[in-house]
């Protein structure tokens, strides 16, 4: 059999899952069991493969989605201790401190902050942490939603102290070390780190732009897209903050660290520049009043109404948890 046929086989079940979750909407509890069973028919099919190894790669596989549930678990456990503490809303009140400014907050929250929590945890952290904070601001919760999703992009390579890379690329470890000329798995690795930051590099920049222009043209107010543009200046000067530490960890240290440590030293270099008021916005940028957003915005998500928000705690305590 071509290997272009044995190509076309082993992407049938990704397209089940594809067409099942986003054809016809059926959550994940309905489509992936029948992906499973698409893949292990295939693989006892075309590949020969025996029931008994078939059996053991799907214990394995339920094994692998115990430590991402474990992953996760923590990282809500974390949000809603830090809700009935008090802590979120101290969080809440530095940032209105730092600046009321969504676009500002968007950067420093959806941006700089997801990335840090994808490189420490990934596996959907990002967007579960950071998009109920940005909700808890006043963000509409679809829009929350997208904007951390979508800001996840660059970062998400290194999620989890690198996972994508480490064990995504580790049934080819041995063809790899052979192409490098290389007997250290290290090598490989941190190669492959190094050309990922290089294709990330351009959306980098073009990303944090264009995530802001398309939340002040499809939720703001005037439904403009320069509103979001304007802040150009800020967006470059938060891609820098993350980008150099991103880069460097990638080419110096391995894959790892990146998005860890070019989230967390570019958040704190960001909001340092922002209290400074470097390249930050003049004008303040705010959503329209609630009541008049479109329903299809918030579905059964009630937005916080809060304007003013308490500090129950110092902020080093809130954010001491992340």
């Amino acid at each position: 059999m071509s290997v272009g046929l044995l190509a076309l086989f082993a992407i049938i079940p990704l397209v089940v899952a594809l067409v099942l979750m986003v054809g016809l909407r059926w959550s994940s509890m309905r489509a992936m069991p029948l992906a499973w069973l698409t893949g292990a028919v295939l693989a006892i099919a075309v590949w020969k493969l025996p029931i008994l190894r078939v059996a053991a790669l799907t214990l394995e596989g339920f094994i692998t989605a115990a430590g991402v549930l474990i992953i996760v678990f923590g990282a809500l456990l974390i949000y809603y201790t830090l809700t009935c503490s008090g802590a979120m809303e101290t969080i809440q009140a530095g940032m209105k401190k730092i600046s009321p400014d969504r676009r500002v907050q968007a950067i420093i929250i959806g941006f700089m902050f997801a990335a840090f929590i994808e490189g420490a945890a990934g596996f959907g952290t990002p967007a579960a942490l950071a998009a109920p904070l940005l909700l808890g601001l006043g963000f509409p919760p679809i829009c929350a939603a997208v904007i951390c999703l979508c800001f996840n992009s660059v970062p998400v390579t290194f999620g989890a102290v690198g996972t994508p890379v480490l064990a995504g690329f580790k049934s080819i470890e041995a063809i790899a070390m052979q192409a490098l000329g290389t007997t250290d798995p290290a090598l490989v690795y941190k190669t492959i780190g190094e050309y990922v930051t290089l294709m990330h590099l351009p959306m980098l920049f073009i990303l944090p732009i264009f995530m802001l222009g398309f939340m002040t043209r499809y939720y703001g107010k005037n439904k403009s897209w320069t509103e979001g543009f304007a802040v150009w200046k800020y967006c470059l000067m938060a891609s820098v903050c993350f980008g150099v530490p991103y880069l460097l960890m990638a080419w110096i240290v391995g894959p790892e660290l990146p998005s860890l440590l070019g989230g967390i030293i570019g958040l704190a270099i960001l909001i340092k520049l922002t209290q400074m008021g470097i390249c930050v916005p003049k004008d303040n940028w705010d959503f329209d009043d609630a009541d008049k957003w479109d329903p299809s915005w918030i579905g059964e998500i009630k937005p916080s109404q809060v304007k003013e928000y308490k500090e129950h705690m110092s902020q080093l305590m809130a954010w001491m948890p992340y």
